[in-house]
């Protein structure tokens, strides 16, 4: 999994995430004229709070994120893992919403209750409604906002990169660096000394890419397909943000670009790109 593939949006549905769990262990509801001694039953008192509100609103943070972070998210019963996980937090925010207005259950409709021994809704029971309202708005909003759509985490400076199939100086094959065979020893081709002709070390020194283009490294600002270099319609990969990644050619608008693990494909969509 790629944290840094997170986005702001998720950022705040692993932020309302936690608030839930605290507000869990919060009072439920409170009566007016308690004394502070008396124990008010926590949101895991109630089956319906935590099954309704508690885990649904958590297994939907946990579906969102995880959809996020890895390459190809499964889907479940035909349906992509991060929409199931809004739906979860949804229901979890509605649950909370019907339990602020009838928090004991129905228990205010018995005939002949005290008015006065009424219950209202705890200080875990708001925190909990909250919470869930903001995973859900997130969960549902981070496609549609580009605020939200930014990384969560900003992408590490790289080093300057060297010239795409350079080598560094005084390395093997660069003229004057010394050969196999020992000092002064002459090589085939050589003359006596081991100094390599004026032709042989325009031959060994490294090409420098055609044309203008400098390779460099860049990040994408969403996650991107990389297609292959065939033309093939089906990606061999994903750009994920906060990733940096060498282009290694240009292509009209397209890049060539290189992932870690040294796979080469093609980026169509080049717009936003950080530059390194």
């Amino acid at each position: 999994m790629n944290i840094r593939s997170l986005t702001r949006g998720d950022g705040v549905v692993i932020g309302a995430a936690v608030l839930l769990l605290i507000a869990s262990f919060l009072d439920l509801y409170s009566f007016d004229n308690v004394p502070d001694s008396v124990d008010l039953p926590m949101l895991w008192g109630s089956g319906p709070v935590v099954f309704g509100v508690v885990l649904a609103g958590i297994i939907g943070a946990a579906l969102v994120v995880v959809s996020r972070g890895l390459p190809q998210a499964p889907k479940v019963a035909g349906i992509e893992l991060g929409q199931l996980g809004a739906a979860f937090t949804v229901f979890a925010a509605w649950s909370a919403l019907g339990n602020i207005f009838d928090v004991t259950g129905g228990y205010d409709n018995i005939e002949g209750t005290n008015s006065d021994f009424l219950p209202s809704p705890g200080i875990g029971m708001i925190l909990a409604l909250i919470a869930t309202l903001l995973m859900a708005a997130a969960a549902i909003a981070t496609p549609l906002v580009p605020a939200l759509k930014a990384a969560l985490l900003p992408a590490p400076r790289p080093a300057a990169p060297q010239p795409y199939g350079a080598q560094p100086p005084g390395g093997y094959g660069y003229p004057g660096a010394q050969q196999p065979g020992g000092y002064g020893q002459p090589q085939p081709g050589q003359p006596y000394g081991g100094q390599p002709q004026p032709q042989q070390a325009q031959a060994q020194a490294p090409q420098p890419p055609a044309g203008d283009f400098s390779p460099f490294w860049f990040a994408v600002p969403v996650p991107r397909p990389l297609f292959a270099e065939d033309g093939s319609p089906t990606p061999i990969a994903e750009l994920a943000p906060g990733t940096w990644y060498l282009a290694v050619e240009q292509r009209g608008a397209a890049l060539v670009a290189q992932t870690q693990d040294g796979r080469r494909g093609v980026l169509q969509d080049t717009s936003g790109i950080q530059r390194g």
